[in-house]
């Protein structure tokens, strides 16, 4: 065990110990007497001196001594009861700590680090090791405590668990603590007086995984779009990843994969989630993984138990799963026996007698007088209580009765539903169907004749017939004497011998039926009578899109087969597809769904072939046939790198291994059934259903190690396209019956140079020889790792899109253009990690086009505009942007997409200043500027205003400016413009034009000429008031008071002490006053944008405001680091009232943040 480090004395110790081994800075001590073949007397003189120096306890006899090179004093690190036990905290240390003491310059710190690193690992061993966070309330609360200090986040930001680990900086580790919460990776350290905070969210992370660097033998490595970080030193690495992996999976598919992530309910409110949460989530789907589950089926116990298996005459050492619909037992020993028990088989669920032999033992007896007997069962009372309610309920659910009649010596009764008729016979197997005698008649024109595609694929193959019929007749005697020996139902023990059998090929007239049993599709076809003739019913008839994608592909899917050379086998085609797409309209229906379905009716009845596609859409292939195939693509990665670990020699020879993926996709989306010949691949489609994706993986495999010599030879993608093709379409299977099919897709229709015949049998004999040892455990780990990798890929092609089309519309760089688009992502997730889902605000929908997959609400804008627009007007930028998103809005959401955003930034910092007053202009009429704006009221008291006065103004050097012929020469100008054009936008009011100033006047603020702004300002604005009431009064001949001008004009002339000029003050306007504001019409003071931008070129100074450059890299470094803060505030300032009325303490908040957290970082 590792020890707080404590100085001592080693002169004082040297005849109490001995030194076993020593490093340049760790000592391995050994205490006299232990271990020593003569020492006995010496053993017996420490021993008694031990027990008098130490009243509590013996000192262990070995120890681990930290030593500093050049001094005297050491630290005692670790102690052990054992040489085994001493020998692992020495190792850990040679692999983790001694090559970084190295890079240190002085001793203190070696000290410091060391110690640093063994208190951190006692306290991860005292609160993670030895009890989980739920049972160490103390510890967690405090490390909870902590993270909320050191990284601010909201309270729905929830902590999972925490690790003492390194983090490494180039070749310098830094010592400190790495949280796992539900949306962040974060590490925070303090080292030698330097503070280091990180904060990576999971949606950024790219690739998990384990590695090693030259001073470290085992790293996590963690890579983002830009970076790679790694942390090291954990006390259980392997315990860490896993919760990496489960955390990254969870996030990325819960934000970015809604069209396939189907949640367990636990996990559907993130901030509820915890760390034994996830392990169950993961425990649930192996389990599912591993038996083939539905996805609804949740795993309630697993324990060890040992099941009697009477072909062995012995009890088999195993698991026992326990779930809503099924008990299930595998083997400790991989494919040595699985069970799988629906509880809707189960009759009864006994205990037995405990004995010495027979300890904790219950019988589960089910209808075909088979019974299971399991011992060495802990909690055995609780178990089988919770187990027979839930039979109860499965039972309730399903109702089930007997019929003791017996058939073709069956040795199990015939059961079925309530509402049965026809039977259904696979040689030695027998099932019942469901449905009731009144539906009988209706299902009989809906269903093939159970024996029509059969028949026509069992015609006479001419020569060598007789001997293959022979062959299939020895193979169904051998499956037989196994049914005797194994059970002959879906509840049959499944073991290597089977997987021999099905290796072997699975003889025609078992086929659909061994199907329905490796599936488990039998179960679902018997507990839902009459379900698929209601389907059909249902959707027979109706046209759409997915039926006109059916049509289409009816007579595409075996065309060259007998059975599809007529409108029978195409009319069950169509209502099997058309069925499933009516039930499952999230996959409705996808290519390559019509030549499995095709297959599948060669070999069962309408019905079952119906369950069969049921079972391999939703349970065996998960998320292959959706909009985006993830489920396929995510296979073909980890396909990429099984050829990597099994075919080196290939996979160098390849430059690209994804290059492979256009090839091999079509095996697993068809499971070789269009590339290769049916009777060929109908053997594959057996190993399929027996033991799942991995016979695709390992057949794949076989197909490019007997290739590998010419892939390695060829030139390019297509000759290996053409090399694979030529292989796969001349696979052979010399013992089927039934006539030679050629592959749906084949390559060749006449070769020029006879290519060998390869026997699909010795094929995969080899795969399962060469290739089989992948556990499913493996595999569904590497799919969770590469489901990060591809969902991260299609995010990325997202950008890319997004970017291509934005790009050549907008002066901004390419780079920039990049880090505004992960800006605004950022802000849309953000609004996911911690707030309800609004109804305006969706969560990322990714069947949307490109450009639609992120929007943003008007909230969410404000937010990006504080952090990046240029427009920054102190406290008026909240009412600024709710003016532009009301300008950019163009649709009934109500939200915006990333093209609108940057376009309006993009005159902002880019624009011409006539764009830039244009748009200006734009935001303070209507639809931006509204009669409920905050802001919109005018703080002045008259309505109208009146401008008669001279207009002179005085000038710093007292010289005085007349501008009246200016003024006339002006407005002639602008009536020839006037002609020439038609004003495209509307004019201004006074009411309007007032927030217009008072934008302006908010702009300048803070700016190094914010003096002569100010002046020039108020110069266009009497000038502008002019400009309006000569326009009144060429269309009116009314003339309004001289107080009200008078007033604008002293507003106009602001003295230097004044900040805002507009600010709301106490002025006495009321709603209703400001309801009475007339509108812009016949008679009214008006402005035009023209006037506008004609007034604003009289003054260099406004000119050379919006006219000089504007840097967006100093803004978007900023937005960086300033986003997480912003967010937070407003969530805060939410939860706490009081904070909103300071309203620029937020603006403050974010620029300290900004000056003084240089360490902060937010992972791109």
């Amino acid at each position: 065990m590792w020890l707080k480090p404590e100085e001592v004395l080693l002169k004082n110790a040297l005849k109490l110990w001995v030194t076993q081994k020593s490093s340049c800075y760790f000592i391995l001590q050994r205490r006299r007497g232990h271990g020593e073949g003569g020492g006995r007397l010496t053993g017996r003189l420490v021993g008694a001196l031990d027990a008098v120096l130490d009243s509590s306890a013996r000192v262990a006899p070995f120890r681990i001594l930290l030593q500093v090179p050049g001094s005297q004093v050491y630290s005692p690190i670790a102690c052990g009861a054992t040489l085994e036990e001493i020998s692992q905290h020495w190792d850990w240390l040679e692999q983790n700590l001694l090559h970084t003491l190295s890079v240190f310059d002085n001793k203190e710190d070696i000290a410091s680090f060391v110690k640093g690193k063994v208190k951190a690992l006692i306290a991860e061993e005292t609160s993670s090791r030895l009890a989980e966070q739920e049972e160490d309330p103390e510890k967690f609360r405090e490390a909870l405590v902590k993270f909320e200090a050191r990284f601010n986040f909201p309270e729905a930001e929830k902590l999972i668990t925490y690790y003492s680990c390194c983090c490494w900086k180039g070749r310098v580790p830094r010592q400190g603590w790495l949280y796992l919460s539900i949306n962040h990776l974060c590490f925070y350290s303090f080292f030698l007086g330097k503070e280091l905070k990180l904060v990576v969210p999971w949606v950024d992370i790219q690739k998990l995984e384990k590695t090693s660097n030259v001073f470290l033998t085992a790293t996590i490595r963690v890579t983002t779009h830009s970076k790679e970080r790694d942390f090291s030193m954990f006390l259980n690495l392997e315990e860490v990843f896993k919760i990496m992996e489960q955390l990254a999976d969870v996030t990325l598919r819960r934000l970015l994969d809604n069209e396939g992530f189907d949640l367990d309910p636990d996990l559907q409110e993130p901030s509820q989630v915890t760390k034994r949460d996830l392990e169950a989530r993961a425990q649930n789907e192996f389990f599912r993984a591993f038996f083939r589950l539905p996805r609804q089926e949740k795993l309630h116990a697993v324990m060890d138990c040992s099941l009697w298996t009477p072909f062995s005459r012995c009890h088999t050492v195993g698991r026992m799963f326990a779930s809503d619909s099924y008990i299930c037992f595998a083997s400790k020993e991989d494919g040595c026996c699985n069970v799988i028990l629906p509880l809707r088989e189960v009759v009864s669920i006994e205990k037995m007698e405990d004995t010495s032999l027979l300890p904790n033992p219950i019988i589960v007896s089910i209808r075909s007088k088979m019974a299971f007997q399991f011992i060495e069962l802990k909690d055995r009372d609780d178990l089988v209580e919770s187990l027979l309610v839930r039979l109860k309920q499965v039972h309730a659910d399903h109702p089930v009765h007997y019929d003791t009649s017996q058939d073709d010596d069956m040795t199990s009764p015939v059961f079925h539903s309530t509402n049965m008729c026809s039977d259904h016979k696979f040689g030695d197997l027998e099932m019942v169907s469901s449905q009731n005698s009144e539906e009988s008649e209706k299902e009989k024109s809906l269903q093939l004749h159970p024996e029509a595609p059969k028949a026509a694929f069992q015609h006479s193959s001419g020569q060598g017939h007789d001997s293959r019929m022979s062959r299939e007749q020895i193979k169904t005697s051998l499956w037989n004497d196994h049914f005797v020996e194994y059970g002959r139902t879906v509840c049959m023990f499944r073991t290597e011998k089977i997987r021999k059998l099905v290796a072997m090929g699975i003889p025609e007239s078992l086929r659909g039926r061994l199907w329905l049993l490796f599936s488990d599709a039998v179960t679902d076809l018997a507990a839902h009578p009459g379900y698929y003739g209601n389907l059909v019913e249902e959707s027979m008839g109706k046209c759409c899109l997915v039926t006109e994608e059916i049509e289409r592909d009816l007579h595409r899917s075996l065309p060259e087969h007998p059975a599809f050379q007529n409108e029978t086998g195409i009319a069950a085609l169509r209502r099997v597809l058309t069925a499933y797409a009516h039930r499952n309209p999230k996959i409705g229906y996808c290519q390559s769904m019509n030549i499995l379905t095709s297959v599948l009716l060669l070999y069962a009845r309408e019905e079952e072939a119906f369950w069969l596609l049921v079972a391999v859409c939703e349970r065996m292939l998960p998320d292959y046939f959706n909009h985006r195939v993830i489920g396929a693509q995510v296979d073909q990665s980890v396909f990429e790198e099984l050829i990597q670990e099994h075919l080196p020699d290939l996979a160098g020879h390849l430059h690209d291994p994804s290059a492979l993926a256009s090839i091999s996709l079509s095996w697993f989306l068809t499971l070789f059934l269009s590339i290769m010949p049916l009777e060929s691949a109908v053997n594959v489609v057996d190993c399929f259903f027996y033991d799942g994706i991995k016979a695709i993986f390992q057949l794949g495999l076989a197909v490019l190690e007997a290739n590998a010599e010419d892939l390695c030879s060829s030139k390019d993608d297509g000759q290996a396209l053409m090399i694979l093709s030529r292989f796969l379409d001349h696979i052979k299977n010399e013992d089927s019956p039934g006539p030679r099919v050629g592959s749906h897709h084949a390559f060749f229709s006449d070769d020029q140079e006879p290519c060998p015949v390869t026997d699909i049998a010795d094929l995969i004999r080899d795969s399962y020889e060469k290739f089989g040892g992948q556990s499913v455990e493996q595999i569904e780990r590497m799919r969770c790792r590469h489901r990060i990798r591809v969902l991260q890929g299609h995010e990325d092609t997202t950008k890319q899109n997004v970017l291509r089309v934005v790009t050549p519309e907008v002066s901004i760089l390419p780079e920039d253009l990049e880090e505004l688009y992960d800006l605004f992502k950022r802000e849309h997730m953000m609004s996911c990690y911690w707030e309800q889902p609004r109804p305006v605000a969706p969560r990322h929908d990714p069947s949307r086009p490109y450009a639609e997959q992120y929007r943003i609400d008007a909230r969410q804008f404000a937010h990006l505009f504080q952090l990046v627009s240029p427009w920054t007007c102190g406290t008026h930028t909240e009412t600024l942007a709710e003016r532009t998103f009301r300008l950019l809005v163009d649709n009934v959401d109500h939200l915006i997409e990333f093209k609108a955003f940057v376009s309006c930034l993009d005159i902002m910092y880019n624009g011409e200043m006539n764009e830039k007053i244009k748009l200006l202009y734009r935001l303070h009429i209507p639809p931006a500027l509204t009669e409920n704006d905050r802001d919109s009221q005018s703080p002045l008291k008259n309505p109208l205003l009146s401008t008669s006065r001279p207009l002179v103004f005085g000038k710093p050097n007292g010289d005085a400016t007349d501008y009246q012929k200016q003024l006339k020469q002006m407005i002639k100008d602008l009536a020839k413009e006037k002609d020439k054009a038609e004003t495209e936008l509307p004019k201004m009011s006074q009411r309007e034009f007032i927030q217009f100033c008072k934008t302006l006047y908010s702009m300048f603020h803070e700016d190094p000429e914010e003096n002569n702004l100010y002046q020039a300002i108020a110069t266009v604005t009497t000038l502008l008031l002019q400009i309006g009431e000569v326009g009144q009064r060429s269309s009116s001949s009314g003339s309004f008071s001289q107080e009200g001008g008078g007033e604008l004009q002293a507003a106009a002339c602001p003295s230097p002490e004044q900040d805002s000029v507009f600010a709301d003050t106490d002025t006495g306007v009321t709603p209703q006053d400001s309801q009475a504001l007339p509108e812009e019409g016949e008679g009214g003071w008006t402005v035009s944008l023209e006037h506008i931008l004609a007034s604003l070129l009289t003054e260099q100074s406004l000119v050379n405001f919006f006219e000089k450059p504007l840097d967006i890299k100093s803004k978007l470094e900023n937005a960086k680091i300033n986003q997480y803060s912003l967010k937070t505030f407003e969530m805060s300032s939410q939860s706490q009232p009081e904070l909103k009325q300071d309203s620029g303490l937020l603006r403050r908040a974010c620029h300290t943040k900004a000056r003084t957290t240089a360490s902060w970082a937010v992972s791109p």
